[in-house]
């Protein structure tokens, strides 16, 4: 399998089909991350840190792949990806360096693991991919089957669990960014909903469901919360020393994601160009490249919506929920909080991704059974 093989689709309607979507083979490996506890984390209001544990599991695995990892997902407080097997030892070292990265820098634990897709099928699941064009420059993998929330709970109980490094080896988060500051909702609130398959419901069933809720969502002007324009451009102490822990502790990296933070919030406030990279152009790409709708063995969608766009989402979802068909969490916030990955500003596929900032997906998931 390689990217030329896997099915792209360009009407996120259809990502409720698991009939479009290519089996994985089984000799490939599966990684997954998330934060230990962050529901708690997430209460002492350090989600964005939270968000940015997880992106870095992304970030560094691609950069020790150069560039290479295209199948991953974000899920808020951790990540999932899968890779061919030769690619294995690095991605596994990779992961190491992240998670031991976690627990220096951001205080966090940082649960890593990796199995083969044949445990997956074993374990009576399946693995199953697709790609959505978020834009003419970035597509993100979409993934069925519940191989992937499998191996979440895999990950928890600790059998498939790796070690984090013991060397105190950095990894490579070249790209990695939070310098972006909160996005307001400005329609009404940010909506965090995650839909999965019920008990009683079938694949037809949980499709049908997907749809509505998309349809209500299209309904809208846009649903987007970044606004067509990209954010505003804020200078935040928070986010700014973020970046210092993903840059290192030398003082001289430290002045220098100063100076850049600097330079960058005057030429978007500006919107002055500076060589190649033309400020106004960069923050239109913010917002087609984001990330704020995806399928990860469900629908997991960050929506900027109206009081009205709500009630009719939880009228379109209350009905399937009640006879089983599907399950779902919904949460609402004022704000939505975003973590990039752009290895070169002058590129258009850099990526961005979206969460609520009150609790986001992980408060989401929270209304889910067990």
């Amino acid at each position: 399998m390689n990217a030329d093989t896997i099915p792209v689709l360009d009407r996120f309607a259809d990502a409720a089909d698991p009939s479009l979507y290519a089996a994985l083979p089984d000799d490939w490996l599966v990684c997954v991350s998330d934060v230990v506890n962050s529901t708690a984390v997430i209460r002492s209001g350090r989600y964005k840190a939270v968000n940015l544990a997880g992106a870095a599991t992304i970030s560094g695995v691609s950069n020790a792949l150069d560039g290479e990892l295209t199948l991953f997902v974000f899920s808020g407080d951790g990540a999932g990806f899968v890779i061919p097997p030769e690619q294995g030892d690095r991605a596994a070292e990779a992961l190491a360096r992240v998670a031991g990265w976690a627990r220096r820098e951001l205080k966090l634990e940082l649960r890593i693991g990796m199995t083969r897709v044949a445990a997956i099928r074993g374990a009576g699941h399946d693995l199953r991919v697709a790609l959505w064009r978020a834009s003419k420059d970035v597509r993100y993998a979409m993934f069925a089957g519940g191989g992937m929330a499998w191996m979440g709970e895999q990950l928890k109980i600790g059998t498939i669990r790796l070690p984090e490094t013991a060397s105190g080896a950095e990894p490579d988060l070249t790209g990695l960014s939070c310098q972006w500051g909160p996005i307001r909702a400005s329609r009404g609130a940010i909506a965090s909903l995650i839909v999965k398959r019920g008990p009683y419901g079938t694949d037809g069933d949980f499709a049908r469901a997907a749809e509505a809720v998309i349809a209500v969502l299209e309904d809208q002007a846009s649903f987007n919360p970044v606004p067509a324009t990209g954010p505003n451009a804020l200078l935040r102490g928070t986010a700014l020393a973020l970046q210092f822990r993903v840059t290192g502790a030398q003082p001289w990296r430290r002045l220098a994601v100063a100076a850049s933070a600097v330079l960058a919030w005057c030429l978007f406030k500006t919107g002055l160009p500076l060589g190649r990279f033309d400020p106004g152009r960069y923050r239109r790409e913010i917002a087609r490249n984001t990330d704020y709708r995806k399928f990860d063995d469900g629908l997991l969608v960050t929506a900027d919506c109206t009081p009205q766009t709500v009630e009719r989402l939880r009228a379109a979802l209350e009905g399937p929920a009640g006879d089983g068909l599907i399950h779902y969490g919904l949460h609402l916030q004022d704000e939505a909080l975003m973590t990039c990955i752009a290895p070169s500003v002058t590129a258009a596929d850099h990526m961005h991704f979206v969460d609520g900032a009150g609790g986001g997906y992980s408060a989401a998931a929270r209304q889910l059974p067990p």
